[in-house]
């Protein structure tokens, strides 16, 4: 009887074991993808403090100065450095980031014109994407020539259509400096890769159905990517 207690005393520590394997080794392995994560943003917090600090002392040399109320320079541009560096699940750059500049009577207006030119910008990074990707997509998906002409002539014209799409942007800095008795302003603003290209995609499929005769069919599986 003794000899039988010892067994099942014995198999049920086993088992307790083997259970509190199983529950430890999944909070194991999260801890192993947490650390790496966590690894990395400190080096990207690290790269882009040392970006910042560089390109604020070009900035503050050239006469550049932040609006009053606005966070200083560095922490700015520090900010925009980590959103630049940011990745998404598939190592691509998560966000789209791009600059514009402009001369006006007047504080604000330098910024409304530096901001559209920075759309315009971000709408061209997005437009030089989707064309790549439909360049691609017209080959795999037997166009004759003619729709083949209209689709790379309808994306080659679709940049402002796209910068008009293009809604509310995250403001990464800003930054200002007297041109005689004008204003230039200098914006960095990003926006959502994913998203950018949805918008894109969105606006060319648009003026495509306007523009062509491509059949129905046709543009589901040429815009399919």
């Amino acid at each position: 009887m003794n000899k039988i207690f010892k067994i099942m005393k014995t198999m049920n520590l086993i088992f307790t074991l083997l259970i509190s394997l199983i529950l430890i080794a999944p909070a194991t392995e999260s801890y192993a993808k947490k650390k790496p994560n966590k690894e990395a943003r400190k080096e990207m917090k690290r790269k882009a403090y040392k970006k910042a600090r560089k390109e604020a002392r070009k900035f503050r040399r050239k006469g550049w100065y932040v609006a009053p109320g606005a966070l200083p320079m560095d922490k700015q541009i520090e900010k925009a450095w980590e959103l630049q560096y940011k990745l998404d699940e598939n190592g691509y750059p998560l966000y789209i980031v791009a600059t514009g500049n402009s001369v006006a009577e007047t504080q604000s207006a330098a910024k409304l014109q530096a901001t559209e030119l920075a759309k315009l910008e971000l709408a061209g990074l997005v437009q030089t994407n989707v064309a790549a990707l439909i360049e691609n997509s017209i080959a795999n998906n037997q166009l004759n020539n003619e729709e083949a002409a209209s689709v790379t002539k309808t994306v080659a014209a679709s940049k402002n259509i796209i910068a008009q799409e293009i809604g509310r942007v995250i403001f990464l800095f800003e930054i200002y400096r007297k041109i005689d008795k004008n204003v230039e302003a200098s914006v960095r603003v990003g926006y959502n890769n994913a998203l950018a290209m949805d918008v894109a995609k969105k606006a060319i499929r648009k003026q495509l159905e306007e523009q062509t005769d491509i059949l129905h069919e046709k543009l589901e599986k040429l815009m399919d990517f």
